[in-house]
């Protein structure tokens, strides 16, 4: 497998694709002043704590306090039992109290970030607990000999190191030697040490520890033997890139390649522009002719799976099967382009035969083995629903690069003509009705064209008998900038109205 990192550097956004044989499987996106907020760490002051919700509310320094659960308050303890054996938040954090808290989850909609006291610092082959004292490895690491090599030698390095901290051994340390995981204990230890002398002097809100850069972070997380090279296209960025890989992966330095090749642009050339359209759709069509309908809301996000013009199996049920099995194929992919994070309800194809059920999750399992974040996968329901749950730390694609149409409403539909037609209609006899016969002038409406043109032409006669019914004229203009579901209507005095 061919694996490429492509970072597009300008003044304004950083944007950084990974691809597999020439297919885009990842995108991150980084805007100036806008940058992701999750894994930095601030000194915070709690403002509020509401036993009922088991969680605190805490200050730091951003527009909207951030939420911390019970669960994240435990400062790296473990408890055993389950919720109902959590501790009363007030017994972990009171107000007023000045605490040191890492933001787990970007702030998102009228959400504030989502805040852990448990923290974590990161290298390339081993995050550090500073609050713990266990030794993990990556659950995706599932060969079980070098599952328990990594936690021995991870145990060994934190002692040779004399370091009191809680380590997890990640994916990428798969084959990391001792001396390399013991040369990332000491990146972190440093870290730490940085972040407890800023501590000393900080005041509320103040951040102590940023994350790295999207480009940086890139290297450090996605970077893997089969990585073929890096392809930058800033100068400046590009030898900070190399810089970084010559001090944490060696062997990838030399693959941290300049583009100064002549137009068309780095993500042009690669098609990743194309491809960036596409993710943002709504339908995402298969080779054999169906198509997915994906609907992000802010509670989950449901996948439609139709088999849309196919016809070419010899029977429904097969028919069924071969689409789900590509679908099976497609939808990983397309969470992890999307970055879509929560809860997906996937809606296949109805199958009767539980055979075709098992195959459609052995390939939606097999597709999410590349998937970096955590996702988990539930059976076929009663319904023929399949329900997966996917770890989001950052906001999704359609996040950052949309906001909600000024139009809809980000309802993802617009009322018809017809519909605001009806509604003009109405508004006019019952606010005629409200002033009384005795009331003068004329009601002139203004609104969007395709729906002046239809009360010009459907609706004339129903304008013309609600005219004649009020007592009162009518007149119509277009008025460009106005939304097709909206309108503004006001009663005009007569003589105003005969000046006019």
């Amino acid at each position: 497998m061919t694996y490429e990192l492509l970072v597009d550097v300008s003044d304004f956004e950083t944007r950084v694709a990974l691809t597999k044989e020439g297919a885009l499987q990842e995108l991150h996106v980084e805007r100036t002043g806008r940058g992701s907020l999750t894994g930095n760490i601030y000194v915070g002051r709690v403002d509020r704590v509401v036993p009922g919700m088991q969680a605190a509310f805490v200050d730091i320094g951003l527009d909207r306090f951030g939420f911390l659960h019970v669960r994240e308050a435990l400062g790296g303890r473990r408890v055993e039992g389950g919720d109902a054996a959590l501790p009363d938040i007030q017994a972990l954090v009171c107000e007023g109290q000045r605490i040191l808290a890492q933001v787990a989850k970007d702030p998102m909609g009228a959400k504030g970030a989502r805040l852990t006291m448990n923290l974590a610092i990161a290298s390339r082959s081993v995050v550090m607990l500073p609050r713990g004292s266990r030794v993990g490895v990556s659950q995706r690491i599932e060969d079980v000999a070098e599952r328990e090599r990594l936690r021995r030698d991870t145990a060994a390095a934190a002692l040779a190191e004399g370091m009191d901290a809680a380590f997890i051994a990640r994916t990428v340390a798969q084959g990391a030697s001792f001396e390399e995981l013991r040369a990332d204990m000491r990146v972190v230890r440093d870290i730490w040490r940085r972040i407890e002398e800023r501590c000393r002097r900080a005041a509320i809100g103040e951040l102590v520890y940023e994350e790295l850069p999207v480009h940086t972070r890139a290297i450090r997380d996605l970077a893997t033997a089969e990585l073929t090279r890096v392809l930058v296209n800033d100068a400046q960025t590009c030898r900070r890139l190399r810089r970084y890989a010559r001090e944490h992966l060696p062997a990838l330095a030399e693959r941290v390649e300049l583009h100064d090749a002549p137009p068309p642009p780095l993500f042009e050339r690669h098609g990743i522009e194309d491809e960036l359209q596409r993710a943002l759709a709504r339908e995402v069509l298969l080779k054999s002719g169906g198509h997915l309908v994906i609907e992000q809301t802010e509670a989950m996000t449901t996948i439609d799976v139709n088999s849309g013009t196919w016809l070419g199996a010899r029977n429904l049920e097969e028919t069924a099967l071969r689409t789900n099995l590509e679908a099976a194929s497609v939808i990983p992919r397309q969470l992890r382009l999307r970055n879509i994070g929560g809860i997906v309800a996937v809606d296949f194809i109805d199958m009767e035969d539980e055979a075709s059920q098992r195959a459609v999750m052995r390939a939606l399992e097999k597709g999410i083995e590349d998937d970096p974040g955590k996702v988990r996968l539930t059976p076929f329901s009663p319904l023929g629903l399949v329900e997966m749950s996917r770890k989001r730390a950052r906001p999704s694609l359609a996040h950052v690069l949309c906001e909600p149409c000024q139009t809809c409403g980000g309802i993802g539909a617009a009322k018809r003509p017809e519909t605001t037609c009806y509604e003009i209609l109405r508004f006019i006899r019952a606010d005629a009705q409200s002033r009384g016969a005795d009331t003068q002038g004329e009601y002139r409406v203004r609104a969007h064209e395709r729906v002046v043109e239809r009360l010009l032409d459907e609706d004339a006669a129903h304008l013309r008998c609600l005219s004649h019914e009020i007592g009162r004229a009518i007149r119509l203009q277009v008025e460009p900038s106005c939304p097709p579901g909206d309108f503004d209507a006001v009663l005009i005095d007569a003589q105003v109205a005969g000046l006019g």
